[in-house]
């Protein structure tokens, strides 16, 4: 089967499919609707060929469905008839969950990324547990406050990487992570990683998309 992977994100759309080299990209934001998004999408990939298609979103999603309308981006996500807009098969995931998808070796594991916000989620014996953890109050405000972007920017990298470390720490202990895997585009910042942790990539949410058509996976 050949698959097409879209990595809906706070700045860029994401994509790669089966059979093709490398991912392309375009620009994300508070404008991109699910309509424009599938337009846009089409465009990019024109003479590309697949058979079914893999969306991660950064919003929530419950067995396979989008159940809040994503922070960073335009309206009409919830309800939205994608696989009629694509007219293919279609497979809908949080992006955080996707992620972990992807870099999901077995077992207990928690999934921490580290992005605009705090993406989060857990897989147990192969169940993805999609979680919301980024708003849990922290501090003098939430967890996305300080190891998000705007705790990076407001504090600076040395504060940030401290805080980071107490979040990972706290969230791993608290959830009893067996595997406890950081993504998001500002893990780059970090220069130690947090005790028993590993870093995955990009390619994981891709590596995720094709998994959710290509191998069993239980969706909470």
């Amino acid at each position: 089967m050949k698959i097409l992977v879209v990595d809906v994100g706070g700045t860029h759309v994401k994509v790669q499919a089966s059979g093709q080299r490398g991912r392309r990209k375009l620009p994300s934001g508070p404008g991109l609707t699910p309509s424009r998004m599938v337009r846009s999408v089409g465009d990019l990939i024109a003479g590309w060929s697949y058979e079914a298609v893999s969306i991660g979103v950064p919003t929530r999603v419950r067995r396979g469905r989008i159940i809040a309308e994503p922070a960073n981006l335009g309206r009409g996500w919830m309800g939205f008839d994608f696989a009629r807009a694509f007219d293919r098969p279609v497979k809908i995931i949080n992006d955080a969950a996707m992620q972990a998808l992807g870099a999901y070796a077995g077992g207990r594991m928690l999934f921490l990324g580290l992005g605009t916000g705090l993406g989060s989620a857990m897989i147990v014996d192969g169940a993805i547990v999609p979680m919301e953890l980024a708003h849990l109050p922290y501090k003098k405000g939430t967890y996305e406050d300080y190891v998000g972007l705007r705790g990076l920017e407001r504090n600076g990298k040395k504060k940030w990487r401290r805080d980071v470390a107490d979040v990972v720490g706290r969230l791993s202990i608290a959830l009893e992570a067996e595997d406890l895997v950081l993504g998001g585009g500002n893990s780059k910042y970090l220069k130690k990683l947090p005790r028993s942790a590993r870093l995955c990539t990009n390619a994981d949410a891709i590596k995720g998309g094709f998994r959710l058509w290509t191998e069993p996976v239980d969706q909470k």
